[in-house]
């Protein structure tokens, strides 16, 4: 007696010619793992429950049939599409590019992809676009990484009934806001160079727009104005290492100016270019502290002393305040500060001779 073999299922790739065949379905996987197509249902929804051993069967029975769940229909039977929009101003800054990228990961463990729009000018009606844009794509909710104040704060208004969360931005009193601690890192920064004997600190501040550089250069201002130093005037930049790198030109002619504070770490790297190119002498001369900590700040000639930034951690509080919208529990309107710290390294020093010798003679 002959046995035949019972026909079994092919995935399209199967079929001869190329010819697509009839999808896959739930029940063609529960027959061949031996379950019930509930229990293939949980497991490709990652439901928890499911004995582990079972588990593995479906996945199995999965991958030789090539079976992919449906994820539009699950998503409309559950109401979910696991998905999280990102809208921001600006990707090609250091903070928003790495908030970006942190969110990504931490979303994707949650089992979530994100759909990004970047916005080109931050406009009432820019901002508005996107989220129908957001809309039209099907995601579950929206973090904004984007300089609220920017705008006309009475014309602000992000759709209802949307959930969302705001990174560096001044909208605690709307909406969930994710931030870092600004003015604490500044703080740490200014206060360690007057501890090591500068008589004040110069600062080289972002672009005036920017939330995050005026939190930075108000603190730095208020440090001086309680420690009773002079406040010296601001040098304006836009981010970048090549307006720092101006700015340190006109630092570098004043030579008083024995410490300075940039607001990030690429405008640092200018103010060391241009502190060099005049014979200053980093540290011995003028000492410098960056904001940010970015990859290569160790790298730098010398390395830089900056302010520690957690966009890694940022990214994760805001993946989880929004998924606590997304879940329906408590999420209230405020700010969460996450904190930063000062790394010391080789670009800070202790005041030299000769602001010595003037500090005696002003005593």
């Amino acid at each position: 007696m002959i046995a035949i073999e019972p026909p079994r299922l092919r995935a399209a790739s199967d079929v001869p010619g190329g010819r697509r065949k009839q999808r896959v379905s739930m029940a063609d996987v529960a027959r061949l793992a031996g379950v019930s197509s509930q229990t293939v249902s949980r497991v490709a929804n990652g439901a928890a429950g499911v004995v582990e051993t079972t588990r593995e069967q479906v996945l199995a029975a999965m991958g030789e049939l090539g079976y992919r769940p449906n994820s539009a229909a699950r998503s409309l039977r559950y109401g979910r599409f696991n998905t999280i929009g990102v809208i921001l101003f600006g990707l090609s800054s250091t903070g928003n590019s790495r908030t970006v990228e942190a969110i990504a990961t931490h979303a994707a463990a949650e089992g979530y992809a994100i759909t990004l729009i970047p916005v080109g000018a931050a406009t009432q009606d820019n901002v508005m676009g996107a989220f129908t844009r957001m809309g039209e794509l099907t995601v579950d909710g929206v973090i904004l990484i984007i300089e609220v104040h920017l705008l006309d704060a009475s014309a602000v208004a992000i759709p209802p009934d949307v959930h969302v969360v705001v990174v560096d931005s001044d909208a605690g009193d709307r909406y969930p806001v994710v931030d870092t601690d600004q003015a604490d890192g500044t703080e740490q920064a200014v206060r360690h160079l007057l501890a090591l004997g500068h008589r004040t600190v110069w600062h080289v501040a972002g672009p005036a727009e920017s939330y995050a550089a005026e939190r930075r250069a108000g603190a730095w201002r208020r440090v001086l104005e309680e420690a009773g130093r002079p406040v010296p005037a601001l040098e304006r930049g836009d981010w970048s290492a090549d307006s720092g790198y101006h700015a340190g030109l006109r630092l570098a002619a004043d030579p008083s100016c024995t410490a300075i504070f940039a607001a990030n770490d690429q405008m640092a790297l200018g103010v060391l270019r241009a502190l060099h190119e005049r014979g200053r002498r980093v540290p011995a001369d003028v000492s410098v502290v960056g904001f940010d900590d970015i990859a290569d700040a160790g790298s730098y000639l010398p390395p830089l002393t900056t302010v520690h930034q957690d966009f890694a951690e940022v990214g994760r509080r805001c993946v989880h305040a929004l998924l606590r919208q997304i879940h329906n529990e408590p999420a209230d309107a405020g700010t969460d500060l996450v904190a930063t710290r000062l790394v010391i390294r080789e670009s800070t020093a202790p005041a030299g001779e000769t602001l010595g010798r003037d500090l005696r003679h002003e005593g």
